[in-house]
């Protein structure tokens, strides 16, 4: 029986494993996303990884490889490494109360558009349409149309992570992400589940996420490969 924290160590294996389990793809021993809804992967074994992320290139251009510890191996001849990003994990110790003031809205598959073209416009490259199949997403509309929202990416029987977190450049320092993601922390607790958040280091949205109640917990490295052509 896997802990908590053994969960929190490997957030996309567990992941893949679990809750969305109906995601997944495995090649020699490595797990991945289907790609058309997300572009992560997870290993156990870092010195096992190069056949399976040949194999993965196959039917994707680029993705991650997210760990805590470990550098996977690669085959130099199908996959070149584009960049290592230093994130961290966030775990909530306590929710800090919040005001809601905004409406906050549950978002549908009706909104599937405006979500991606929105987290293009902030965040571009990396999200995929059918991101939002892995969880719930929350929105706030202004001038009818939405500008900021919040989703929910990696899950197991155990936590929740909150994502997704973007706001359109017209509408920030207005609060809005605050809000939505303590909205969405509340409705992860009401599934008595774990909030989670995963963030570069010095993000400077780290002390606002710590005033929510979130506290810094590890490391957490996205290893970006790309397909050689």
């Amino acid at each position: 029986m896997k802990t908590l924290e053994d969960k929190l160590k490997n957030p996309v294996w567990y992941s893949l494993n679990e809750t969305h389990q109906k995601f997944h793809l495995e090649f020699d021993g490595v797990r991945f996303y289907n790609p058309e809804i997300c572009n992560f992967g997870a290993f156990s074994d870092a010195t096992k990884t190069a056949k399976a992320v040949t194999a993965y290139a196959k039917i994707v251009d680029s993705f991650f490889l997210v760990s805590e510890n470990g550098v996977p191996t690669i085959d130099t001849n199908t996959v070149s490494l584009v960049k290592k990003i230093d994130g961290c994990q966030m775990v909530l110790e306590n929710l800090v109360t919040t005001e809601i003031t905004e409406n906050i809205v549950l978002l549908t598959d009706e909104s599937i558009d405006e979500i991606y073209d929105l987290i293009w416009l902030v965040m571009p490259g990396f999200y995929r349409k059918r991101g939002f199949e892995m969880g719930t997403y929350f929105g706030i509309y202004k001038d009818n149309k939405l500008v900021s929202i919040t989703g929910q990416r990696m899950q197991t029987d155990d936590f929740i992570e909150v994502s997704g977190v973007v706001t359109h450049p017209k509408y920030t320092r207005k609060g809005y992400a605050k809000q939505l993601i303590a909205h969405t922390t509340k409705e992860i607790l009401k599934e008595k589940k774990l909030p989670i958040l995963h963030t570069n280091k010095g993000n400077p949205a780290i002390p606002l996420y710590e005033k929510l109640g979130y506290k810094l917990t590890r490391d957490m490295n996205w290893w970006l490969f790309r397909r050689k052509i």
